[in-house]
C-alpha cells in the first residue's frame, strides 16, 4: 500500500462504514455531490470501492493519520467516464475536521506517484465539479492543469466538471 510522511493507506472495509458516514453524510463536504448520501447509499459506495479493488486492483482507500490512528478520509484511484472515454482519476474526500492541513495534497501526490511509477499509467487525471474551488486548488498543487469542461449526469443532476491532467 501507499505510505507518506504523515499518512498510511489501506483498503476500506466494513469497519469504516461509520467514518464514511461522517464524510458522505456531511452537508458541507457533499456540496459537490448535490447532497448527502443515505445510509444505503453509503453502503453502496463502500461496496463499490471493494468491487473496484477486485476489478481494478485499486480504488479509494482509507487514509489514516500515522500519529493518531485517525481515519482522515478516502483517497485513491478510480476509473471515471469522461464523455466517451474512461480515465484514471485521483479522487479525494476527507472528513471536514482534516481540511486545510495539507492532507488532501499529500495523499493525492502519493496516489499520483503510485499511478505513474508503480502502475506505469501513462496519464492520471482529476475530475472536479466546477464549483469545487478547494479541490481544483489541490489538483493544481499536483501540477495538473485544466484541460476541458464537461457535464456529468449524476444523482439526476447535470453537474459541470473540469478535467485536469
Amino acid at each position: 500500500m501507499i505510505e507518506t510522511e504523515r499518512l498510511i493507506f489501506r483498503e476500506l472495509d466494513q469497519q469504516d462504514y461509520a467514518d464514511l458516514c461522517d464524510i458522505l453524510q456531511d452537508e458541507e463536504t457533499m456540496t459537490a455531490y448535490e447532497g448527502v448520501f443515505s445510509d444505503a447509499q453509503v453502503q453502496e459506495w463502500l461496496n463499490k470501492q471493494q468491487d473496484n479493488y477486485e476489478r481494478w486492483g485499486f480504488g479509494l482507500w482509507a487514509v489514516i493519520e500515522k500519529a493518531t490512528g485517525d481515519f482522515v478520509g478516502q483517497v485513491g484511484l478510480t476509473m471515471q467516464r469522461v464523455e466517451d472515454e474512461e480515465v484514471l482519476e485521483i479522487g479525494y474526500l476527507l472528513k471536514r475536521k482534516f481540511w486545510h492541513q495539507g492532507f488532501a495534497t499529500e495523499a493525492a501526490l502519493a496516489c499520483k506517484k503510485y499511478a505513474l511509477e508503480t502502475m506505469k499509467a501513462e496519464q492520471v487525471t482529476c475530475t472536479i465539479r466546477d464549483t469545487n474551488i478547494a479541490s481544483q486548488k489541490v489538483a493544481e498543487r499536483l501540477g495538473m492543469t485544466r484541460h476541458k469542461r464537461y457535464v456529468k449526469y449524476y444523482r439526476c443532476v447535470d453537474m459541470p466538471h473540469y478535467l485536469y491532467y
